[in-house]
């Protein structure tokens, strides 16, 4: 009686399937959430180490008087030191909200503070623009709103040759962005759009030299070996930067004048992002075009890479990618292109084999994209394996031939039913 009882109250598809589909559809909220929350948090560039002569001294909450005496210290000082520590001791002291809401209320104390970020002294543009970073961490609105008359200034300094105040000025903005629709308002028209992208173009040639995709190669074996170790979700947050990074710095030119630098030409760079394309389809099979664009640029322009994809036998696991979406698919097709296209010695890796069948598929694709990838792949197969081309023509005309013994059956079994029912 009580196995009974605890079967009727046992809830429904409560399965262990049942179970872990509950735990990933949390996993992936709180990843989500996660996400989002990165996008809209604020971040603080706070440097704690007590400045020479300073004693150590900690924040205080400054009054008007203060406040006014530390900017007349910093726009009238006799030396550049005395100035520079009032300001020091001005970012300190706007640490604390009380202090922000006096320094915001005090007439003329923003004014002050933009002439002196735009002073031509370094030090002192700096300090000063630490204060506003420390006024754009302000949980209140209000105090945001009041940095409005630095903004086109913030967003000059972006095209500047510090990369220190480069990166200050970008995290006052992006705190001040967050936080306020009349900072957000304000700034478009500004162009912070295309400051932002100017700020993104990384010298890809320089990072090259410098060893950024041995750094990266290394990286991504690290990640292909994290993600067999563990589930832990958030691991695809650092995946995707380091697949993209690798994917711009590898459609440079520069990087054939240091192909020997690379220290990338190995199987274990494949095999690695392979182990990542499998996550990725598990977990997140959005990021699947990252990795895929990453091996398309491996293998354009390199036959060592189309040898360790060939050699670690990875061509049917790419098609059964082919599924997944029309973005997907053409990436798979384009990287069998590559390979084909190196020579007879590897389209003979590619037929025989399952090629045929799945590119049988993929032609009756609606998207014209992939119908077109197909046709280039079947062309480049054809010039240098001219066999595979008839093979092609008894393959289809099989399918054709079964599609139409099919549909001849199912149409018997439609009459089958219909008589059935009338004489049933």
């Amino acid at each position: 009686m009580w196995l009974r009882r605890r079967g009727c109250l046992r809830p429904a598809g409560c399965g262990v399937e049942e179970l872990r589909r509950r735990r990933r559809e949390r996993e992936a909220a709180l990843r989500k959430a996660r996400r989002e929350q990165q996008l809209i948090s604020k971040r603080l560039l706070r440097d704690d180490a007590p400045e020479e002569g300073e004693g150590g001294c900690v924040a205080v909450i400054l009054g008007q008087a203060e406040i006014q005496q530390f900017l007349q210290l910093a726009q009238r000082g006799t030396e550049e030191k005395e100035r520079e520590r009032a300001l020091v001791s001005l970012r300190r002291g706007l640490q604390h909200p009380e202090t922000q809401q006096t320094f915001i209320w005090l007439e003329g104390s923003m004014r002050t503070l933009v002439g002196l970020l735009t002073s031509n002294q370094a030090l002192l543009q700096l300090e000063a623009a630490r204060c506003l970073h420390e006024l754009s961490h302000s949980e209140q609105s209000a105090v945001a709103e009041a940095c409005l008359p630095a903004t086109s200034y913030l967003l000059t300094y972006l095209s500047g040759h510090s990369s220190d105040f480069i990166e200050l000025c970008l995290y006052t903005l992006g705190n001040l962005i967050v936080e306020s629709e009349a900072v957000r308002r304000q700034l478009l028209p500004q162009g912070i759009v295309p400051a932002l992208a100017a700020c993104v173009q990384v010298n890809n040639a320089l990072l090259i030299t410098h060893g950024a995709l041995s750094t990266l190669g290394l990286l991504l074996l690290d990640l292909a070996g994290a993600v067999q170790r563990t589930e832990d979700a958030g691991l695809e947050l650092l995946a995707c930067p380091v697949l993209r990074c690798l994917s711009n710095l590898l459609t440079e030119a520069a990087v054939g004048a240091v192909g020997e630098q690379m220290q990338l030409r190995d199987e274990r760079v494949v095999a690695a992002l392979f182990i990542l394309l499998q996550f990725f389809l598990q977990k997140q099979p959005s990021l699947l075009p990252e990795g895929l664009w990453l091996l398309n640029n491996l293998t354009a322009n390199s036959p060592s890479f189309c040898t360790s994809l060939l050699s670690l036998d990875l061509i049917e696991p790419l098609l059964q990618l082919l599924p997944v979406s029309n973005v997907v698919s053409v990436l798979v097709l384009t990287v069998l292109c590559n390979v084909a296209e190196k020579g007879p010695a590897y389209c003979q890796h590619l037929w025989p084999g399952p090629l045929l069948c799945s590119l049988l598929g993929t032609l009756a694709f609606s998207d014209t994209e992939v119908v077109g990838q197909s046709l280039e792949l079947l062309q480049l197969l054809f010039l240098y394996r001219p066999e595979a081309a008839q093979a092609f023509l008894q393959q289809s005309g099989l399918q054709a031939l079964e599609r139409h013994e099919k549909e001849a059956q199912l149409q018997d079994r439609v009459h089958a039913l219909q008589q059935t029912a009338l004489h049933g």
